[in-house]
Formats: structure tokens, C-alpha cells, sequence
């Protein structure tokens, strides 16, 4: 081959085309969680994923954690059906490594540092965007696996209403409207929607109490409000509440369990100069449970009173973010935590650079705890565009989660008893006040390929984590420690493209979350492989989709004893145009009627304890008032 042909290859593989540029599938979209900095979402660096609006009107009666475990490396597991507890892993990571943000504002408890995910309504929801990988440079602690940040249904310029209610299988009934505008300066939007269902039984298990179906209602408020006083500054407001109640199982008699969750938030957007803009937000997030069963009364009220202040600054070469976070933690419960308090104030400074074919950003913050002191972490980002259509990306970063109240302040407890049968059983339990946070580091690289109609992507991932935080030893006298490390190599494949009418998603997800030091057992309940499938084909007036849902077998315990087998789900969605302002939408969830587990109560030592239920074949058929004015 002649000097002058390679030369002429490598100079395409070097060359990006403004067709590649701008006719990208996601060229429209525009992202914050990548950077806290609004950018387009096909030059963002990161492993970012958006569930839009019209993801989750098609999607029809769905759950949070339902639309959620569409998307690459997600995986879910709940403790029974509507209404219970539902947790979210990124790329394998613990249910307590991934930040829940609502409108900006973390939303989580600080006794057990987790989301109550079920208690958020996706009639609520504008949009949802998925961070996956090390974030804590950005967010702080808890971002070892990602950030999920959920956008609330905002004012706007033209006035919109809608409203929707549903009916389906196990007495389930739904409602809800919105509506949204702006009068002269002033943006405004409210929203209502409300939940009512029979249930199943959390528990698998065909007699006695636990056995009846447990019941769940949900009502949910969220609105804002935004002035513009002259061009560049205007004040917002924002108010998200819900309120649900649930019926428990585990219990000798029924017991019950009400949840609130609130978020209230002041924010001034300010234009200070052309090179200089400043957002600045205050507001407190309100996390409440109280359950009532025969071990007796546990009412705990976790608050987060949060200040945000970040000021973005336009460089002659780039951009520069400067911000500072403030978290006070406040917990009040019967339960007599030793410490009830401790505040945590970040300082955040990150840079970003586009140029030509060529992304840059580097961010680093540091956090100072009243409880574990200081904590720094980084993150490094680098993206090139070369030939038609392509981007290689890499990144390496530092993360960290803190300990939670539960896991330091727990009050010493003596549970022992005596068995009839076996005599007495020793065991108490406290927390461990001198936890240290867990750490980790994550690198990743990902290819991709994107030329306007079809996008296709790979990304390999390693995330080693140091400290793991064991919430128990399984000894008499038992508290949370500090044990090992673990690591997680992985690898993401997704892709996303039209064809003429149809449109297809798949995402495979292959990953080895091992414990370093337990001779390389499997972390518990994650999957080796997991996927999705989603097609749908627009038909008229009518749009049909159908997803299949599918991962390999997970072990319930640390120990691998107890297996938790693969499972494949095949749901399916139709959505009719009676007209303009009338839509009708039927939905089938686990269409062939599949058994499967996504948790258990079972263990190596009492491996006879039930599994957590799920759905059998389910229906719900809604109708959607939404005119065009």
C-alpha cells in the first residue's frame, strides 16, 4: 500500500465532520448531572443515561424502580410488592453508594442512608437523569456507583394541563393532574396524584398472618414557583411532599407503616456579570417512618437542612465551577441514638474545556465532617472525537460513603432470649462510633459510535473499593466494622437507533463483584449479567412497545449460600390517540407469569426464611387528558 493511502486513513481516523457533531441521536438533549453544568448530552463526559417525559408517559403504570431498571447497569431489589422498599445498584455498587437528587436536593435518611424510592410517583416526575461511575468529587459522599437525579414537572411559557386516571389488577386505582404556565414574569406548576391498591404479601409465604395481601396508598403534592425580577436574576420556589401508608408483614399481628417524604427549597439564579453566573439554593429535605409490629414502635424523622451555592465562570479557554455545599443532618427517634447531629460542608472547584475535537474536565472537592474529619477526592475526564462518528472517552476518579446513623450510633441493644427447644440465645447489637467512610477508586474507558439514527457504546469499568462497612458480624456481640475490600470489573454495551416507525433500546451488562477477601465470593444480590430489551413501533394513532427484563442467578447472602436464580420478564405497553386531547393506555407487567425473587430473608444460618413476593401477570389501563391549548 502506497505511503500517501495510510497517510490519507489515519488523517479519517483523526478527522471529526461537523455532520458528526451535530447530527447526533442526542443532539437535542441537554444534561446537568455530568458536570453540575448544563451541556449538551452528546459531548458530556460520562457514562450518562435520560429517562424523558415521554419515557414515562409511554411507559404507563410504572414504578420509579421500574422505570429505572431499563436503563444500563441498574439493578433492583425490593422487599415485596407497591409500597415497600426498593433499592437501586449502579454497576454493582451498595444500595447506600448511589446520591438520590430531586430538583438538586439530596432526598435520603441518615439513620440508614437509603431513598424511600417507592414513596416517589412517576406522575411527579419531568425527567430523570442516570450518572453512572465514581461522582463524589462533584456530589460528595454516597456517589461510589453514580448519582440518579430526578426533575420535577417545572412552570412554563405556554400554559399545560393534564390529567389521568387508571384501574387494574389487584384493586389498584390511580389519579392524577397538572398543571403548568406563566402569568406575565411568573412560571408556576402543581401537581396531585394518588395511589390505592390491595397489594400481595411481602412475604412468600401461603399461610398464617403474613400471608394476606398488604395493602398500599400514596397521595403526592409537588409544585413551584419561579419570578423573574429583571433579565438574568429571578427567585424560584419549590415544595415536594408524599405520604404513604403500608401494611407490614413479620409481625404476630398487623402491623403498619407510614412514610413521608418533603423537600421545601428558596434558589436564586443571578447573572452577575456576562462571564458570571451564580445559583444559589437553600431548603431542607424531610425523611419520615413510622411502624407500628410486634417487635413494638419505631418512629424516626430524619431532616437535611442543605445550602447550595455554585457560581459558574466563563474562561477565555473554558469553563471554571466554584461551589460550596453545606449538609446539617438531624435525626429525632425513639430510638436513643448517642449523637443526633453532625454537619458536613464541601468545597467544590472543576474545570472544563471543548475544544475542537477534543473534551476535557477536571474536578476536585473537599469535605469536611464533624464526625470523621476531612476527605478529598478527584476526578479526570478526557474525550476525543476521531473519524466519522466516533468518541473514545476515559476517566478515573476517587469516592467515598459515609457511615450512617444506624451504622454509628445505634444504641446498645440486648436481644437475647431463651428457645424452648435449643435454650438460651445470646445476641446484642450497637453501633461503632469509630467507623471510618468507605473509599474507592473507579476507571473506565468507553467506545462510541453515533451518526445520528443509531448509537452504539461500549464501556469498561473497574471500581475498587476499600473499608467496606459490614452492618453485621453475625457474632454474639455484634456492631458494624470496617472488613476488606471489594472490586467490581464490568463492561456496559448498550444501544439505541430508529428504524423507519421503530424504535429499539438494548443494554447488556457483564460484571464480576467480588469480596477481595473472602476468597472471591460473589457480593450479595448482584448478577454476573444482566440486560434489557425495549422495542416499540409507532402505528398511527398507535404507539406498542414490549421490553424483556433478564438477569442471571445472584446469591441473598455474603456468604454465597442462599441463591437467588435468574429471571426473564417480558412486559408489554400500548398507547391509543383517540384525539388530540385524549389518550388511552394499557399496560401488562410479567406477561407469561414468571416466578422470580429479588430478595430474601434467607441465610446461611436461618436458610428457611421466605423470600421478598413479586408481581404475578398484571394489567392496568389508564386514560390522559392533555389538550393542546
Amino acid at each position: 500500500m502506497k505511503k500517501s493511502s495510510i497517510a490519507a486513513i489515519i488523517g479519517l481516523l483523526f478527522t471529526t465532520t461537523s455532520f458528526a457533531a451535530n447530527n447526533s441521536i442526542y443532539a437535542d438533549d441537554v444534561v446537568v448531572t455530568a458536570s453540575r453544568l448544563p451541556e449538551a448530552r452528546n459531548l458530556a463526559i460520562g457514562d450518562i443515561s435520560v429517562i424523558s417525559q415521554q419515557d414515562i408517559s409511554r411507559a404507563g403504570q410504572s414504578s420509579l424502580a421500574e422505570l429505572l431498571q431499563n436503563q444500563p447497569g441498574v439493578e433492583v431489589e425490593s422487599n415485596g410488592g407497591m409500597g415497600t422498599l426498593s433499592n437501586i445498584r449502579l454497576r454493582g455498587s451498595s444500595i447506600q453508594s448511589v446520591v438520590i437528587l430531586i430538583d438538586g436536593m439530596r432526598v435520603s435518611s441518615a439513620a440508614n442512608g437509603l431513598t424511600n424510592l417507592s414513596q416517589i410517583t412517576p406522575d411527579q416526575i419531568d425527567r430523570i437523569e442516570i450518572l453512572r461511575g465514581s461522582a463524589s468529587s462533584l456530589y460528595g459522599s454516597d456517589a461510589i456507583g453514580g448519582v440518579i437525579q430526578i426533575f420535577t414537572k417545572q412552570g412554563t411559557q405556554d400554559t399545560k394541563i393534564s390529567a389521568s386516571a387508571g384501574y387494574g389488577s389487584y384493586n389498584t386505582k390511580k389519579a392524577s393532574t397538572n398543571i403548568s404556565g406563566s402569568i406575565n414574569d411568573t412560571k408556576f406548576s402543581a401537581g396531585i396524584s394518588s395511589i390505592t391498591t390491595d397489594g400481595i404479601s411481602a412475604l412468600r409465604v401461603k399461610n398464617g398472618l403474613d400471608s394476606d395481601r398488604d395493602s398500599y396508598r400514596n397521595l403526592s403534592v409537588n409544585g413551584s414557583l419561579t419570578q423573574r425580577i429583571v433579565d438574568g436574576h429571578e427567585i424560584s420556589l419549590q415544595a415536594f411532599a408524599n405520604q404513604g401508608h403500608i401494611n407490614l408483614d413479620g409481625s404476630n399481628f398487623p402491623g403498619y407503616q407510614n412514610n413521608e417524604q418533603q423537600i421545601f427549597a428558596m434558589s436564586s439564579k443571578n447573572k452577575m456579570a456576562d462571564f458570571w453566573s451564580s445559583n444559589f439554593k437553600v431548603g431542607k429535605s424531610i425523611d419520615i417512618a413510622n411502624a407500628v409490629g410486634s417487635y413494638g414502635t419505631s418512629n424516626t424523622r430524619s431532616e437535611q437542612q442543605q445550602i447550595y451555592w455554585q457560581n459558574d465562570l466563563k474562561l477565555p479557554l473554558g469553563n471554571l465551577l466554584l461551589a460550596y455545599d453545606r449538609i446539617e443532618d438531624k435525626i429525632q427517634s425513639n430510638t436513643n441514638y448517642s449523637v443526633k447531629n453532625r454537619t458536613n460542608d464541601g468545597y467544590v472547584a472543576s474545570y472544563q474545556l471543548h475544544k475542537d475535537n477534543h473534551a476535557f474536565n477536571i474536578s476536585l472537592r473537599e469535605d469536611d465532617n464533624s464526625q470523621f474529619g476531612n476527605h478529598s477526592t478527584g476526578k479526570i475526564n478526557y474525550a476525543m472525537n476521531f473519524a466519522d462518528f466516533w468518541r473514545i472517552s476515559t476517566s478515573y476518579g476517587t469516592a467515598f460513603r459515609a457511615p450512617t446513623f444506624n451504622d454509628l450510633y445505634w444504641p446498645f441493644a440486648d436481644y437475647s432470649y431463651v428457645d424452648p427447644d435449643f435454650g438460651p440465645f445470646h445476641y446484642t447489637f450497637q453501633g461503632n462510633p469509630n467507623l471510618k467512610p468507605e473509599t474507592s477508586r473507579n476507571k473506565e474507558i468507553s467506545l462510541a459510535y453515533d451518526q445520528g439514527h443509531h448509537r452504539l457504546s461500549a464501556t469498561l469499568f473497574e471500581n475498587k473499593t476499600k473499608n467496606l462497612i459490614v452492618g453485621s458480624q453475625n457474632i454474639p456481640d455484634d456492631s458494624p466494622i470496617n472488613i476488606g475490600s471489594a472490586s467490581i470489573l464490568g463492561l456496559t454495551m448498550a444501544y439505541e437507533g430508529w428504524f423507519s416507525n421503530t424504535h429499539l433500546r438494548a443494554s447488556v451488562d457483564f460484571q464480576d463483584p467480588k469480596n477481595d477477601d473472602e476468597s472471591g465470593k460473589i457480593l450479595a444480590r448482584r448478577a454476573k449479567e444482566h440486560g434489557v430489551i425495549w422495542i416499540g413501533q409507532t402505528l398511527g394513532d398507535l404507539e406498542i412497545s414490549g421490553e424483556v427484563i433478564a438477569s442471571g442467578k445472584r446469591f441473598n447472602d455474603a456468604e454465597n449460600a442462599i441463591t437467588l436464580s435468574g429471571y426473564s420478564l417480558v412486559n408489554m405497553n400500548a398507547k391509543y390517540k383517540i384525539d388530540n386531547s385524549w389518550s388511552l393506555n394499557a399496560r401488562v407487567n410479567n406477561l407469561f407469569d414468571k416466578s422470580y425473587t429479588l430478595a430474601s430473608y434467607a441465610s446461611g444460618v436461618t436458610p428457611s426464611s421466605p423470600a421478598f413476593n413479586t408481581y404475578s401477570t398484571n394489567l392496568f389501563v389508564s386514560i390522559t387528558y392533555s389538550p393542546n391549548f
